[in-house]
């Protein structure tokens, strides 16, 4: 089972949440900075950073999970590839190869399988062309390939090669995640995974309710402490 971990949204989308965001900063500047929210006013200029969270929101969000490692005959594979960008990361340019090897042996060469560069992507002779298709996020945070029509042949390692360029300097961004891929004739059901999948969906809910209720609470505070500050004035 394939987990959606990078959400892109397209640019309108994230226009109108940055909008949105510099209005809710524009307007909490312009309030006084109150000591009751404490954890709120981390930021500078008094902008509780719970706020600047809301900023953020129309961003894509990456969240980096291991790869499935085991493949039934006959059916598509993913191969998750993932790594997520710092900030400063976002502009550059991005390269990824995919390699894969029979066993760990070091006598045994590397098959370069696929590549992305300069924004195509393309499958490259050996065993794997033609059944290998591109399935990665629009911003390159997810860099995954999928395999069709697996066979027994398919077991071994795959080697995801992800490097990162910048114009503006020379330093670059290099990482390389091994996937170990077992083949079966069907699928099992085991409970370990199982149990860990749930647990994954769990936290996201459990972060996603202490966000809101973070929220809410520092809203609060800098209500209750700009009506204190009204009927002290009256």
């Amino acid at each position: 089972m394939r987990i959606t971990t990078c959400a892109p949204v397209t640019a309108g989308k994230q226009r109108q949440g940055s909008s949105a965001g510099r209005e809710v900063i524009s307007h909490l500047e312009s309030r006084k900075q109150t000591p009751d929210c404490q954890g709120c006013d981390s930021m500078s200029g008094g902008v509780p950073s719970v706020f600047l969270l809301l900023f953020h929101l129309g961003q894509p969000v990456c969240v980096d999970v291991p790869s499935a490692t085991e493949a039934v005959l006959g059916k598509s594979m993913m191969l998750t590839c993932i790594f997520c960008m710092k900030r400063e990361e976002i502009k550059a340019k991005t390269r990824v190869d995919w390699y894969y090897m029979p066993t760990n042996e070091k006598d045994i060469p590397k098959t370069h399988i696929y590549k992305y560069e300069k924004d195509v992507p393309s499958q490259l002779d050996g065993p794997f062309k033609g059944r290998l298709t591109w399935n990665g996020s629009y911003d390159l945070q997810e860099v995954s390939i999928e395999i069709h029509n697996v066979t027994y042949n398919d077991s071994g390692i795959y080697e995801c090669h992800v490097v990162r360029d910048f114009d503006y300097f020379t330093h670059s961004v290099y990482v390389v995640k091994n996937i170990t891929l077992k083949v079966k004739e069907k699928a099992s059901n085991e409970a370990a995974a199982l149990y860990s999948e749930i647990m994954m969906y769990v936290l996201l809910v459990f972060l996603t309710l202490w966000l809101l209720v973070e929220m809410v609470y520092c809203y609060r505070k800098i209500s209750n402490s700009d009506e204190q500050a009204q009927d002290t004035a009256y």
